[in-house]
């Protein structure tokens, strides 16, 4: 149930060849720590990566379990793309409507994202193609330091089987 369909470094490592390899026609993208660091500064060059993709005929939507609009909307805004944001990841209400938005087959999306318990979770429960990325900086909180050593565990545990 949690493990991803592909993992990567980095979301911009994700090549337009290897969506099409999988059938991927749109994806929903995480926004912290998988489009923009901790301190809000995007990830170079995603810019650039977003507009291959539309270039390419790659849908995007932005979901993000923030509860920060303006965060959210600036990233969206950036990328010239549409956004949800407190989509409560990895319950399906925020993925549902990032699934309307983009208005193709939950077989042809990809949702990307950094964290295991509600990107790859909630894709997973969606029936959507899973892609972890490693987070882009390291946690600042005690709770979130945990729930990423906990998730680290859990990837060594599987990797193993």
């Amino acid at each position: 149930m949690l493990k991803p369909n592909a993992e990567f470094n980095r979301i911009t490592d994700i090549t337009v060849d290897f969506l099409k390899q999988n059938n991927i026609k749109a994806v929903i993208l995480d926004v912290d720590n998988t489009l923009i660091d901790l301190d809000r500064k995007p990830l170079r060059d995603i810019k650039k990566w977003s507009d291959n993709l539309k270039d390419s005929d790659i849908k995007i939507c932005i979901a993000s379990n923030s509860i920060r609009k303006n965060k959210v909307k600036n990233i969206s805004e950036k990328l010239d793309v549409p956004f949800i944001y407190f989509s409560t990841k990895p319950l399906k209400r925020g993925l549902s409507k990032a699934i309307k938005i983009l208005n193709e087959k939950r077989e042809n999306i990809a949702e990307i994202g950094d964290q295991l318990f509600t990107d790859v979770w909630g894709s997973k429960r969606m029936k959507l193609f899973s892609i972890l990325t490693k987070p882009i900086s390291e946690e600042k909180t005690k709770l979130g330091s945990l729930k990423r050593k906990i998730e680290k565990k859990y990837i060594e545990k599987t990797k193993e089987k």
